[in-house]
C-alpha cells in the first residue's frame, strides 16, 4: 500500500518538497570536512619566516680565529657565503609569495589540503641544511643539486593542491567558484607556482656540467617575476592594447588580486615573523657559548661564578646591543607600516631586501661579540656590522621613498607631503642610516677608538629615539620663525618701495 502524500496547505500552495535523506547527509559531510585556512596560513607564514631567518646561522657561525685577519677570510669564506644566503633568503620569500596566490585561489582546506600543505612544510623545513652544504662546499654539485630539488618539489606539491582544489570547487574562492573562466584561473596560478621549479629543474641539471649557470638559473627565479612584468608592459607599449578576451581575463584576475601586490596585512605578519626570529636567534647563542663549564669554574675562578661570568662581559654587551638593534628597526618599521594604507610591488620587494639584511644581524653579534676584545678584526668586524645596518635600513627608507610617489594610493594622509606626522617619519627612518654611515667613517679615521664609538653609538640611539619628536618640533619651530622672518623682511622693503617717489627710486 503506498504511502499517503503530504496534505496541501490551507492556502492551496503545495509545501516545500523536503530535502533528500542522502543530498542533505551529504552536505552535512562536506561542512564537517572544511575549515577555514586563517590558521594554515598564520603557522605557514610562521615556519617560512623561521626558514628564511635561520639560513643566516651557517654564515653566522663560521669560524675565524682571532688571530686571522678578517679582509682575508670575508673574501674566501663569508664573501661567499653571504652571496648563497642572500638568494637563497630571496628564493624562500618567493616560494612564501607563491603560497600566498595560492590561498587567494583556495579559501577553505579539508584534511587532504591540510597534509599536503604540511608535506610542503617539511621540504621547506630542510631547505637550511641544503644551504649549509652549499655554502661550506660551494664548488661541489652535490649542495647545489639538493637545493634546487627540495624546490622543485615544493613547487610540484603545491601545484598538487591546486589541481585537488579545482577538482573540489567548494574549497575554492567565491568569485572563481561562479566564474565561467575557472580554467583560466588554474592555469594562472599554476603558472605563478611552476615558474620557478621549472629554474630549479634546470639549476639541478647544470650543476652537475657548470655550477655557475646554476647559481645563474637561481638568481633568475627572484627576478623572473619583475622581469615578466617589465616584458609585458613594454610589449603593451609598442604593440598597444590587447584584444578583448585578453582585456577579460586580465580585468577578472586584476579584481581577484592575483596580479595585485600581496596584502599588507601578510607583508607584516611575515616581517614581524623576521623580526621575532632574529631577536631570538641571539639569546640561542648566548645559552650555547657563553656558560661557563663547572669544572672550570671550580679550578680556575674558586667556584666563583660571578668572576667567571665576568669573561663574557663583552659578548653581553654585543647581545644587548644588537638586540636594540633589531627592536629599533623593528619600531620604525611598525611606524612606517603604520601610515601605510597599501604596499605596491616595488615596495614588497624593497621590504623583503631589507628583511634579507635584517637577518644578517646575528653575523653582526657573532663578530662583535668575538672581536670585541683588541684583536686584528676588531675594526673589521664593527665595520661589517655598520654595513648590514645600514642596508636594512635605508632599504626602509627606500620603502618610505617609493610610498610618497604614489601618497594618494600607499600612505596616510597624515604622513603625506605637508602632513603633521611626515617630517618625524622622515627624520625617524633617516636616523639609523646616518648614524650607522657615520659609526663606519669614524671607524675608519679613528681606528684606536672604534670599539667606544661603536658603543657609545649603540648607547645614544635609543635616547635619540626618545627625543626624536621634540627634536624635530624644535626644529620646524626654527624653520618656521626664520621664514617668516625673512618674509617680513621682504614685505617691509615692499613697502618701502611703494612710499618713495619715482625719483628717490631712480636716485
Amino acid at each position: 500500500m503506498s504511502a499517503p502524500r503530504a496534505a496541501a496547505s490551507p492556502g492551496g500552495a503545495a509545501e516545500p518538497e523536503p530535502v533528500p535523506v542522502c543530498g542533505r547527509g551529504l552536505e552535512l559531510e562536506l561542512e564537517s570536512s572544511r575549515q577555514t585556512s586563517h590558521r594554515l596560513l598564520a603557522y605557514s607564514d610562521a615556519l617560512l619566516s623561521i626558514i628564511a631567518t635561520v639560513m643566516i646561522l651557517p654564515v653566522a657561525h663560521t669560524k675565524i680565529h682571532p688571530d686571522q685577519k678578517l679582509g682575508e677570510s670575508v673574501q674566501q669564506l663569508l664573501l661567499a657565503k653571504i652571496a648563497v644566503y642572500l638568494m637563497t633568503f630571496l628564493i624562500v620569500t618567493v616560494a612564501w609569495a607563491a603560497h600566498v596566490r595560492l590561498f587567494q585561489v583556495i579559501e577553505l582546506i579539508d584534511d587532504v589540503l591540510a597534509l599536503l600543505n604540511l608535506a610542503c612544510m617539511m621540504i621547506i623545513t630542510f631547505l637550511p641544511y641544503t644551504f649549509s652544504l652549499m655554502a661550506s662546499f660551494p664548488e661541489v654539485p652535490f649542495g647545489i643539486f639538493l637545493f634546487s630539488v627540495c624546490a622543485v618539489v615544493i613547487g610540484l606539491i603545491q601545484a598538487l593542491i591546486v589541481v585537488y582544489g579545482f577538482y573540489h570547487p567548494h574549497l575554492l574562492n567565491q568569485q572563481i567558484q561562479v566564474s565561467e573562466n575557472q580554467n583560466f584561473y588554474k592555469r594562472h596560478i599554476l603558472k605563478i607556482i611552476l615558474r620557478g621549479p621549472v629554474l630549479c629543474f634546470l639549476a639541478a641539471v647544470f650543476s652537475f656540467f657548470f655550477i655557475p649557470m646554476s647559481y645563474v638559473l637561481l638568481g633568475l627565479v627572484i627576478v623572473f617575476p619583475h622581469l615578466t612584468r617589465f616584458v609585458t608592459w613594454c610589449k603593451t607599449r609598442i604593440v598597444g592594447q590587447r584584444d578583448e578576451e585578453e582585456e577579460h581575463h586580465h580585468l577578472e584576475t586584476f579584481t581577484f588580486y592575483l596580479s595585485e601586490p600581496l596584502s599588507k596585512e601578510r607583508v607584516e605578519a611575515f616581517s614581524d615573523g623576521v623580526y621575532a626570529i632574529v631577536a631570538t636567534l641571539l639569546i640561542l647563542d648566548i645559552c650555547e657559548d657563553n656558560v661557563p663549564d663547572p669544572r672550570e669554574v671550580e679550578e680556575k675562578f674558586n667556584g666563583s661564578l660571578l668572576e667567571a661570568l665576568s669573561e663574557y662581559g663583552p659578548n653581553y654587551l654585543a647581545y644587548f646591543g644588537s638586540f636594540v638593534t633589531i627592536g629599533l628597526l623593528w619600531f620604525v618599521h611598525h611606524s612606517l607600516f603604520l601610515y601605510v594604507t597599501k604596499a605596491t610591488r616595488l615596495m614588497g620587494l624593497l621590504n623583503i631586501l631589507s628583511l634579507a639584511f635584517i637577518g644578517g644581524l646575528p653575523l653582526a653579534y657573532q663578530l662583535t661579540s668575538e672581536f670585541a676584545e683588541k684583536s686584528h678584526n676588531e675594526i673589521e668586524a664593527i665595520q661589517v656590522s655598520c654595513v648590514i645596518t645600514f642596508f636594512a635600513s635605508i632599504f626602509q627608507f627606500a620603502i618610505w621613498t617609493t610610498a610618497l610617489l604614489h601618497e594618494r594610493e600607499t600612505l596616510h594622509p597624515f604622513a603625506r607631503y605637508g602632513g603633521k606626522e611626515h617630517a618625524f617619519m622622515f627624520a625617524k627612518l633617516a636616523l639609523y642610516p646616518c648614524v650607522s654611515l657615520g659609526a663606519f667613517f669614524l671607524t675608519c679615521l679613528l681606528s684606536e677608538f672604534s670599539t667606544a664609538i661603536f658603543h657609545l653609538v649603540q648607547i645614544v640611539i635609543p635616547f635619540a629615539f626618545l627625543a626624536l619628536r621634540i627634536f624635530v618640533r624644535i626644529s620646524l619651530t626654527v624653520i618656521k620663525s626664520v621664514m617668516s622672518l625673512s618674509r617680513r623682511k621682504v614685505v617691509l622693503l615692499e613697502e618701502e618701495e611703494a612710499c618713495l617717489s619715482p625719483t628717490e627710486t631712480l636716485s
